[in-house]
């Protein structure tokens, strides 16, 4: 007889962006009228040429081979600390970081510290794919907080207060978000801090687009609030904006004494994050900055030659939100599946789009495009494409 597989993962759907690039597989399009993969968010440009040269030189070391500390090399904990402070005010010491192997993993980590079986998580829809992955895997119930498309995507404090229940551990959060593009308000924000605050449970933050922020918008204040770390965890990636997707580098920041609990579990999952990927979002930090604004700058022209698109009408997609990578249309094909309209647009107008439903309940009507994969003067391709396909 076999053995068993643990039930909890055999439910759990398959990745679907692999599935959606299935749709593709083996097809060929002509020179003159490319394939559009707008499906996975993946930075459209290689590091930074003095990042490369650096890990060149530091591959060559000893000390790159070993392990470091489980919550990760002091010199990054501290820049980081010393970054979101400067960032978002407050204070945050290196104690409060935890290095991770990016930051699905930050998120693996901090919700098996949070929840176990039984426990209860509210996550808002459309959600990041593989947080319900990780709950659905862990025997951990999902209660959704609703869409509300007529807030641009933003979702509502008043909504999540009904979600609540005994067995609540903790609310989700993405902002900017994956898949809308949302950007949650400060104030907003804090609404959600306050309401986690009072039913002492876990405001998990994922920021893992914050560096694609408009710098003239202003930033949360929840790291001012002294007690910060009784409620707030934020999670992070160096992925996106140092394009270090490969490194597999991120963050957990939260109260000293939660991190101590996850580099429990840090241990036994990976020891400790790749020195290689530590040593360049490190020199990230100290150096690219600047580097990394330019190119918000970029995704920040690429939105709006997006959003021309949009204004110049007969596109019949109905533009719901965007912000950071992504836009999330309203496809006009009534009664149609998302993914029956996903799939038509990679096959037969060369778009790949993720289907609304790979982001949970009640999406059937919508779709998710990574345009920030773009260049800015081919977004009149998007645009043609959309008006042929209606």
């Amino acid at each position: 007889m076999p053995f068993a597989t643990n039930p909890d993962v055999v439910s759990v759907v398959e990745p679907p962006i692999a599935e959606a690039k299935g749709w593709v597989a083996g097809r060929t399009y002509p020179a003159h009228r490319p394939l559009l993969d707008l499906c996975q968010a993946v930075p459209s440009y290689p590091p930074a040429e003095e990042l490369r040269a650096h890990l060149a030189e530091r591959v060559r070391l000893f000390e790159t081979a070993q392990y470091t500390a489980i919550t990760g090399i002091a010199p990054l904990r501290e820049a980081l600390a010393e970054h979101m402070a400067g960032v978002y005010g407050g204070s945050i010491d290196a104690d409060n970081v935890l290095v991770t192997g990016g930051c699905n993993q930050a998120y693996t980590l901090a919700l098996m510290a949070l929840a176990r079986r039984g426990d209860e998580v509210i996550l808002p829809l459309p959600y990041y794919f593989n947080h319900q992955m990780w709950l659905d895997a862990l025997g951990v119930t999902a209660r959704h907080l609703p869409f509300r498309p007529d807030r641009g995507g933003v979702p509502d404090p008043a909504d999540a207060v009904k979600l609540i229940g005994p067995n609540t551990r903790a609310l989700v959060l993405v902002t900017p978000n994956n898949p809308t593009g949302a950007v949650i308000p400060p104030d907003v924000l804090a609404q959600f801090r306050d309401v986690c605050a009072e039913y002492g449970i876990a405001l998990v933050l994922d920021e893992t687009y914050k560096d694609f922020l408009d710098p003239g918008e202003p930033r949360h204040g929840l790291f001012r609030d002294p007690a910060w770390g009784d409620t707030v965890i934020q999670l992070y990636s160096f992925s996106k904006a140092f394009s270090l997707t490969g490194y597999r580098v991120g963050s957990i920041v939260a109260g000293a004494s939660f991190v101590d609990q996850v580099a429990k579990l840090m241990d036994t999952v990976s020891i400790c994050t790749s020195r290689i990927a530590q040593d360049g979002a490190l020199y990230a930090l100290r150096h690219l900055l600047p580097w990394a604004d330019g190119k918000r700058a970029m995704m920040a022209g690429r939105r709006e030659a997006l959003l021309r698109e949009f204004e110049s009408g007969n596109l019949g997609f109905e533009l719901v939100s965007t912000g950071a990578y992504f836009a999330y249309l309203r496809h006009p094909f009534v009664g149609e599946t998302a993914a029956a309209v996903a799939k038509r647009l990679a096959q037969e107008h060369g778009v790949l789009a993720l289907p609304g439903t790979v982001f949970g309940p009640g999406q059937d009507d919508y779709l998710r495009l990574a345009f920030a994969n773009l260049e800015a003067e081919r977004m009149g391709e998007v645009g043609d494409r959309l008006r042929g396909a209606v």
